[in-house]
């Protein structure tokens, strides 16, 4: 791979003849003193807060050329904790521009410089918008590696994810029927919400502020962690380990000379860990009794007795009215915090196959389901094992999992084919696997759930079925293909039913391309699972012709009512 200057700027830099920087690419080393530690000797986390935000947005500024400010930072989970004499790294680099907001990915590790030993911390996804862009709009991401591809690729399904999590949490707020306050004669004892009250004020200063006056956002992150601290001393009488932060959005600037007022209180506390919330205000200098709501943020704290195990918490005892509100959403962003923990972080071998849907884990379903085709779709390595009917079939082995995908083209403008074969409930018109089709729920208009009758392979039975949830997705900028993903989910609904095999699909789904003026690339993928294994191998083997029937079939059901789709998409 040979680096190439455009205007006198690299697009990137060789370091040696097989290995590249990415441009954007920033790394920044810390060693932990006393100064940037507790009492206990752990790093404060509003210290690495500070240094992961200087880091992210030297990152963004140096893809966009102008100045950014942090708008949101997604949820950390920090798995370590970081110690007085350790060496903190932290790497970022832009994933992918929008037209004025940028993603940047966030990793954090630790080293023991004595022992050598290294471990990962956490690691995040900040969005920064420029400021002062002459053009308006930023210059593309031009993803260089495998990596990269796949992290600019998912980086569109976070982006519209975080733009439905307010709306996410409003939803399952007003769907819940969560109680008013714990069972108090069931509790060991019980501290009154307001004892863990913490009100202070901060004042901006220029060492807080970048070149333009605007505050940091790391420092106001580090203010709040602060506050939020102090609370959790209050409530648990400890020494409280922070474990997250959601995911939050900066509302307003704040300036130099600014009075930042930052409000913590517990919201909830459950078996082993507790919520503080933490809101900052700005009070401006020009106008004192004028404010601004900046943040608000919701931390999770744990307590670990001396043998480094989980401690028992006591409850909470909300204060009537705004305080029983906080409770119960408190308990609202717990079930989230799982929801996202088990069906986004996870690695997707780790995720159940047939995960419940309910409303309120429906878009990071969706999300799941997107960003796990657009990784099946990014490998490489694959195997053409045969060629039938104008298609090309691949296989690929990973990790002791089985890969399959399917190649071909047809002669329909790109958005007629997405139409038509996003169209679930005309499947079985080409698909001889799609027997009998039932839609079960019409989630919104790009995700829907539907239950399939397919013919069983199995001796024992005459057929099979599943319970799919179809997501799709139309390009976020030129250049993105088409997707129809799919996989299994389950729901009171749709029980297993008597007399049929209930299969999964644990990922599977289109990747749709305009090819040439009038004519369209598309590629199936699926990852086998052991209720598809006998339909995969058959055909790759040259024991069945019935994927070959399937994308003849395919190709008259596109070429027969490309016609009839007239759709702006």
């Amino acid at each position: 791979m040979a680096g190439t200057e455009q205007m006198g700027e690299p697009l990137f830099i060789l370091k040696n003849e097989d290995k590249y920087t990415n441009t954007t690419e920033v790394k920044m080393s810390q060693f932990i003193l006393p100064c940037h530690a507790n009492h206990c000797g752990d790093l404060n986390v509003g210290q690495l807060l500070k240094w992961m935000d200087t880091t992210a947005c030297l990152s963004a500024e140096r893809h966009a050329n102008c100045p950014c400010v942090t708008v949101s930072m997604d949820d950390i989970d920090f798995e370590h904790r970081l110690s007085v004499g350790q060496v903190v790294n932290i790497k970022a680099k832009v994933n992918r521009a929008f037209n004025t907001s940028l993603e940047v990915g966030i990793i954090i590790t630790s080293e023991d410089p004595l022992s050598g030993k290294q471990w990962k911390v956490c690691n995040a996804f900040a969005t920064f918008v420029a400021k002062g862009q002459g053009s308006g709009k930023l210059k593309p991401v031009i993803p260089q590696t495998s990596d990269e591809q796949i992290e600019y690729s998912i980086a569109a399904e976070r982006r519209r994810m975080r733009l439905h999590h307010l709306e996410t949490i409003k939803d399952l707020i007003s769907s819940s029927t969560i109680q008013k306050g714990p069972d108090l004669e069931e509790s060991q004892y019980v501290v009154p919400a307001e004892k863990t009250r913490v009100e202070t004020v901060e004042l901006v200063l220029p060492p807080h502020a970048n070149h333009r006056s605007n505050t940091f956002g790391g420092q106001i992150m580090a203010w709040m962690e602060s506050a939020a601290t102090i609370s959790a001393r209050r409530f648990c009488k400890g020494h409280p380990v922070l474990k997250t932060i959601d995911m939050f959005h900066f509302r307003g600037p704040s300036q130099v000379g600014d009075r930042i007022t930052l409000k913590a209180i517990v919201n909830n506390a459950f078996k082993d860990s507790f919520e503080v919330g933490v809101c900052a205000e700005a009070y401006h200098q020009e106008s004192w009794d004028r404010k601004t709501h900046i943040n608000s943020a919701f931390m999770t704290f744990i307590v670990l007795d001396k043998d480094g195990k989980l401690s028992m918490l006591p409850c909470v005892n909300p204060e009537p009215g705004e305080g029983e509100r906080r409770y119960r959403e408190a308990s609202a962003r717990k079930k989230m915090r799982l929801d996202r923990k088990y069906i986004i972080s996870c690695k997707q071998t780790e995720v159940p196959l047939s995960v419940p849907w309910d409303p309120s884990n429906q878009v990071y379903l969706s999300y799941n389901n997107i960003s796990a085709l657009k990784v099946l779709a990014a490998k490489q390595n694959w195997v053409l094992n045969c060629i039938q009917s104008k298609a090309k079939l691949f296989t690929l082995e990973e990790d002791q999992l089985l890969f399959f995908k399917a190649e071909m083209s047809a002669s329909a403008n790109v958005k007629q084919v997405f139409a038509l074969l996003s169209d679930m409930s005309r499947r079985h018109e080409w698909d001889i696997h799609y027997q009998k089709f039932k839609l079960i729920q019409k989630v919104d208009e790009d995700d829907v759930i539907y239950h399939v009758i397919s013919p069983s392979v199995n001796k024992d039975s005459n057929f099979q079925d599943f319970v799919l949830l179809a997501s799709r997705r139309v390009p976020c900028a030129n250049g993105d293909p088409y997707l129809i993903a799919l996989r299994s989910v389950s729901l009171p609904a749709a029980p297993p039913t008597k007399g049929l095999d209930r299969g999964e699909v644990s990922c599977a789904g289109f990747t749709l391309c305009q090819d040439g003026d009038a004519g369209t690339k598309i590629t199936y993928y699926i990852q086998v699972t052991p209720q598809v294994l006998p339909y995969i191998t058959r055909d790759i083997t040259g024991l069945s012709s019935d994927l070959c029937k399937i994308i003849e079939a395919c190709n008259e059901f596109l070429e027969k009512n490309k016609d009839t789709i007239h759709l702006v998409i």
